[in-house]
């Protein structure tokens, strides 16, 4: 049944990519100047979860990486990596400049001075879920770094752009935007087709059944390779030959429950305390929400970064926000 399991995992990167082909041609337009050996415009991708942002950036720099011998590139998960600490010294751990580095003791300024004296091939830096950094200044350096171009990947600009000072804002200005739609239907039908053909049997699945996971997937292509990915893993235990509509109904809730699964783990330790309050005492208002958060977590951030981190939860379909602003209330998700 599964013949290339890689395919069906979700940082799987295609050798080729169905439906995404205007913005991977703008984000290579912007990275073109490395060809040259000249930096490269910041580039800001930016849409909904599950829209294929990660993948076009990581395929499109492995195709810069085909045509430039003398070029690195650094992927930075934000969402783990969200202090400025942890973030400046994954791209110096990726470079080889960490060995005589100390995780507890090495001041962040030495971190950055370690980038600035960086001589090697020009670097290309993945920051994705910018929007989760701490500390934004990490933008203004990377910036000013002449041997380093980035892309930045968020689920929208407005909410990331709030959190930039004005020096920020003013250097990303001219960033190249590349925004991403949720995928249709056909969209992620076609998408679910290159990953069967490639990762299980011929026959193994229907387009029908397809259609079907598409459908439940809501545009969220992480969802509709999870479902596939349920199905098959069903499929192969009972050691069929094919996925049946009994097991692709059971893999729906599966699938969906595992994308979920992921994000809550992914979540940082006050996102989580957020998360954990709202399962346990259901809808909250905002104060009474924050007053819990201050009483469980040493240290707690302030309300305007916890209405941040609140947006973030909904982005992720783990929290639903209701209301306006004075009538607001938080309740987690429970989808089936």
């Amino acid at each position: 049944m599964i013949v290339d399991a890689r395919v069906l995992r979700d940082e799987f990167v295609p050798r080729e990519v169905v439906h995404r082909d205007a913005e991977t041609n703008r984000l290579s337009a912007a990275l073109s100047p490395l060809l040259d050996g000249e930096p490269a415009e910041t580039a800001l991708l930016t849409g909904p979860s599950g829209v294929g942002k990660t993948c076009i950036a990581q395929y499109t720099v492995s195709r810069l990486r085909e045509r430039v011998l003398d070029i690195e590139t650094q992927y930075v998960n934000c969402w783990q990596n969200y202090s400025r600490f942890r973030a400046l010294y994954r791209i110096l751990d990726g470079l080889g400049q960490t060995i005589d580095i100390h995780r507890q003791s090495t001041p962040r300024d030495e971190l950055l001075e370690r980038l600035e004296r960086y001589d090697g091939p020009p670097c290309v830096v993945i920051l994705d879920e910018v929007d989760q950094l701490e500390d934004m200044r990490i933008l203004y350096d990377l910036y000013h770094l002449p041997r380093f171009s980035m892309i930045l990947i968020a689920n929208r600009e407005e909410e990331l752009f709030a959190r930039l000072d004005d020096r920020i804002q003013s250097r990303l200005h001219t960033a190249e935007r590349v925004h991403f739609d949720r995928y249709s239907v056909d969209e992620l039908v076609a998408i679910l087709e290159d990953r069967a053909e490639s990762g299980l049997t011929t026959g193994a699945v229907a387009r029908e059944q397809l259609a079907i996971i598409a459908d439940a997937a809501a545009g969220d292509a992480r969802v509709a390779i999870g479902i596939l990915r349920n199905a098959a893993r069903q499929a192969q235990r009972a050691e069929s030959r094919a996925i049946t509509y009994e097991m692709l109904h059971e893999a729906i809730p599966e699938g969906r429950a595992e994308v979920r699964r992921k994000s809550i783990e992914t979540l940082t330790p006050h996102q989580r305390a957020l998360y954990d309050i709202l399962a346990e005492e259901g809808e909250l208002e905002p104060a009474d929400l924050y007053a819990a958060y201050q009483a469980r977590v040493d240290e707690p951030k302030t309300d305007r970064t916890v209405r941040n981190y609140l947006q973030k939860l909904a982005q992720y379909n783990l929290i639903t926000i209701t209301g306006t602003s004075r009538d607001r209330t938080y309740v987690v998700e429970r989808r089936e």
